[in-house]
């Protein structure tokens, strides 16, 4: 069996293991050799993979080189929350590489990406997986290899986007502006079971705010998060996916931010949230104990400015992780 499934690929550099007892991000996360031939994964907490994929976007972007610039960054960051108090180290984080990409067929592309979702599916079942894109696209895939290794589980979805991503697939095909309603149209999930929280400002067509009531979408804009706050607006939309639904699964649309806090995004906008505010609605999902998988999409490192966005994402990926340790101390009382 190929490297630890045929799907993937290892990391193109793995990070020294840690001299210390107080190690850094890049330090504590695992990796596996290549030359592993038997994996133990029943120790493995959380998994990380890697989609780099971006040719299906719709605007020019190279959010496909987004997983190795977060792996890059992992050594800015320390494994522990200070305004929290948690440790993460207790965590077994593994870092799995990258699916495998075809350089000119995004359809293959995306069959490898539903079949890595699958095949992680068989072999660490009991892992919560974090898939770092890419672009949006590649979430209708995941969310696919999902429910056709769970056939009876019903999925919601919570998603952080500045888009409804409903645009349609006729003429926009399985872009990053339709991985929403691909998954609804395909009957993978209903459209009552998504919850959009971060539409603000000119950047969606009335037609698609029309599709989202047909099709029963909740959706809160960010004049209604700041009206609630993100705590209560979050909490709401967990209270009520947990209600209908047998597993939530996150995504964070990293142009759900401010251009001030995201530049390096394909679609920056003036008006988005606040850092601040993405970390805690990151963090209330993380400790959800349905939320069982997130990605993190749509981040272009090649436009970033001193990698304020790239260090944003690290910091989403690690404060969701804050939320689930804090699950898993709760689970253990």
């Amino acid at each position: 069996m190929k490297y630890p499934y045929p799907q993937l690929k290892p990391p193109s550099f793995r990070w020294s293991a840690a001299q210390g007892t107080e190690p850094k991000v890049n330090e504590w996360i695992r990796t596996l050799s290549s030359e592993e031939q038997t994996v133990d994964f029943s120790s493995v907490d959380v998994t990380i993979l890697g989609v780099p994929l971006s040719r299906s976007s719709i605007s020019a972007s190279a959010a496909s080189e987004n997983p190795e610039a977060m792996r890059q960054a992992w050594k800015a960051f320390n494994p522990y929350h200070l305004e929290y108090d948690i440790d993460l180290t207790p965590l077994h984080v593994l870092d799995l590489g990258d699916v495998r990409q075809h350089v000119t067929d995004i359809p293959l592309s995306h069959q490898w990406i539903t079949d890595a979702m699958v095949s992680m599916r068989q072999h660490h079942a009991h892992a919560l997986p974090i898939m770092l894109g890419g672009d949006h696209s590649i979430t209708a895939m995941l969310v696919k290899g999902w429910k056709q290794a769970h056939p009876e589980q019903r999925i919601g979805i919570l998603q952080l986007d500045t888009h409804f991503d409903l645009r349609s697939l006729e003429d926009n095909g399985p872009s990053n502006g339709t991985p929403i309603r691909n998954l609804i149209e395909s009957g993978t999930i209903l459209g009552e079971d998504v919850w959009n929280v971060g539409l603000h400002g000119f950047y969606n067509a009335k037609s698609l705010k029309e599709y989202a009531d047909k099709k029963g979408v909740q959706y809160v804009t960010l004049r209604q998060v700041r009206e609630k706050g993100i705590v209560s607006t979050i909490q709401a939309a967990l209270d009520d996916l947990s209600g209908k639904v047998d597993v939530i699964y996150l995504t964070v649309d990293m142009d759900v931010l401010d251009i001030a806090y995201a530049p390096g995004v394909p679609a920056a906008t003036p008006g988005g949230m606040r850092t601040d505010e993405l970390f805690e609605a990151v963090y209330l999902a993380g400790s959800h104990p349905l939320v069982q998988a997130m990605d993190i999409v749509c981040l272009d490192p090649y436009r970033d400015v001193a990698q304020v966005t790239v260090k944003a994402g690290v910091h989403v990926m690690l404060t969701f992780l804050t939320g689930f340790m804090q699950r898993k101390a709760q689970y253990r009382k």
